[in-house]
C-alpha cells in the first residue's frame, strides 16, 4: 500500500463524537493506516511522495451503511449485487453492514440451512470487496431448530451478526429470546426490525416485543417503510440500552421527533444511520450521505454529529477498524465539498441547510477508488490527485 499525504483541507471530521472536528488541514495515510492528522508543520511525512492536494474540502471518514440486504455473487431479484455496491461507494460508503441476506432467491428457511447460508455468506464477502468496499455480510436469520451449538459454530466460522429479527420465521419473545442470549454469549451483534411489516411474511414489531428479546440494535426505528409509535422509541431508549438506527428507507417525516427524543435522553452515542437497501423504496446510492442531511437540517444537529452516526458509531457497535480519522485506524476516507450551485460554503454547511455534498474523492485503505463521484453534483472547489484522471476508480 502507498503511503501518501492529503493537504490543503478545509475542516477534518473525526467520525468521533467525543471530539467531531479536528484541527487542522492534513492528514498522513502509511500502510493503509491513518498516522496523523492536523497541522501539516506538526506531522511527520518524511519519505511520502504521494500528494493529494484537496482544494478546500471537507475530509471525513468512509460512510459505514449499518443495514444493507446484499446477496453474495452478483445477482438479487431486486438490484444487481455490484452495481449497486459501487453506486454507493460513488454516495461516499466504503463499508456495509448485513441485516440478513433475505433476498436471496430460494432462501432457506430450516435451522440447517440458514445457518450453511449465513456462513457462507460471511466468507463469501470475506475474500470479496467489490470495488473495495468492505461487506459484513452472513447475518443469520433466525428460523425454528437452531440450537446453541449452531450459534457456537456460526461465530467459530465468522459469523458476527443476527439479522434483523421480525423478517423471518423467529421473531415471538419466547423463541427469539433465547436464541439472542446464545447469540450474544458467542459475542455476536443482535439486530431486529422495528415498527411495520416490510416484505411478505415479516410482521411488524413494538417496544414491548423488542424489551422482551432484548436486542443490541434497534433497526430503522423511523419505519422500514412504517414507522413504529414514538412513545416506542422512546422507551426502548429509556428502558433498554439498545442502539438506534434511522434509515434512508423510512419515514421522513418523523425524524425531528426522534431527534427531538435522542437529544432529550443525550443519546447520539446510540444512534446509527444507514439505508435499508433494497427496499420496496428502491436503491438511493447517497442514500447515507441524504440521510445524514436529513438528521442534521430536519433535527438542527450539526452535521459533524450526524457524521459520526454513520461513521464512528456504526464502528463502535459493531466492533470495526474504521470509522474514525485517528491513529491506527483503517484509511477508508471520503473528501466531500459543497456542490456546485449550493448556498452552502462547504460539505458541512451543505448538509445542515440539507444539500447532498459532492463527492470529491473516495479511499480505501488508503487506496484512492473514487476522483470525481459519478452520482453527486461536481465540488466547488478543485482536488489535485496527481496520478489519476477525473472520474477515475
Amino acid at each position: 500500500m502507498a503511503d501518501l499525504v492529503i493537504q490543503n483541507i478545509g475542516r477534518i471530521v473525526s467520525g468521533d463524537l467525543n471530539q467531531p472536528l479536528l484541527e487542522g488541514d492534513t492528514i498522513v495515510i502509511r500502510d493503509g493506516k491513518f498516522a496523523g492528522a492536523g497541522k501539516r508543520e506538526q506531522l511527520n511525512m518524511q519519505g511520502i511522495e504521494q500528494v493529494i492536494d484537496a482544494g478546500g474540502c471537507v475530509a471525513m471518514p468512509g460512510l459505514i451503511d449499518s443495514h444493507v440486504h446484499p446477496v453474495f455473487g452478483d445477482y438479487t431479484p431486486r438490484q444487481r449485487t455490484v452495481d449497486f455496491i459501487d453506486s454507493c461507494l460513488h454516495g461516499g460508503v466504503t463499508r456495509m453492514i448485513s441485516a440478513g441476506e433475505v433476498h436471496t432467491p430460494g432462501r432457506p428457511r430450516d435451522a440447517a440451512g440458514t445457518k450453511a447460508l449465513a456462513i457462507l455468506a460471511a466468507k463469501a464477502w470475506g475474500n470479496f470487496h467489490p470495488s473495495g468496499v468492505k461487506v459484513h455480510g452472513g447475518s443469520v436469520l433466525l428460523e425454528p431448530g437452531l440450537t446453541e451449538s449452531d450459534f457456537a459454530e456460526m461465530a467459530r466460522e465468522g459469523v458476527k451478526v443476527v439479522g434483523e429479527i421480525g423478517v423471518s420465521s423467529v421473531w415471538k419473545p419466547d423463541e427469539a429470546g433465547p436464541m439472542t442470549r446464545w447469540a450474544q454469549a458467542h459475542g455476536m451483534k443482535v439486530q431486529m426490525h422495528i415498527g411495520g411489516a416490510s416484505v411478505p411474511g415479516s410482521t411488524a414489531i413494538t417496544a414491548d416485543t423488542a424489551l422482551a428479546i432484548r436486542p443490541d440494535i434497534a433497526m430503522h426505528v423511523n419505519g422500514g417503510p412504517t414507522a413504529p409509535q414514538m412513545q416506542d422509541v422512546e422507551r426502548m431508549l429509556t428502558e433498554s440500552d439498545m442502539t438506534i438506527e434511522i434509515v434512508q428507507c423510512g419515514n421522513t417525516a418523523v425524524i425531528p421527533t426522534i431527534i427531538r427524543t435522542v437529544k432529550a435522553h443525550n443519546a447520539f452515542s446510540r444512534l446509527l444511520i444507514g439505508t435499508d437497501m433494497p427496499s420496496g423504496t428502491g436503491m438511493i446510492a447517497l442514500g447515507v450521505l441524504r440521510t445524514i442531511s436529513w438528521v442534521s437540517a430536519l433535527g438542527d444537529v450539526p452535521p459533524e454529529l450526524a457524521i459520526a452516526c454513520a461513521t464512528g458509531n456504526t464502528a463502535r457497535v459493531y466492533g470495526l477498524g474504521s470509522g474514525m480519522i485517528a491513529e491506527g485506524r483503517e484509511a477508508d476516507l471520503v473528501i466531500a465539498d459543497a456542490p456546485r450551485g449550493s448556498q452552502a460554503h462547504d460539505a458541512l454547511e451543505a448538509l445542515r441547510i440539507g444539500d447532498t455534498p459532492a463527492v470529491a474523492a473516495v479511499l480505501i485503505d488508503g487506496q484512492v477508488r473514487v476522483n470525481s463521484s459519478r452520482n453527486t453534483p461536481p465540488p466547488q472547489r478543485q482536488i489535485n490527485i496527481p496520478w489519476m484522471k477525473a472520474g477515475g476508480h
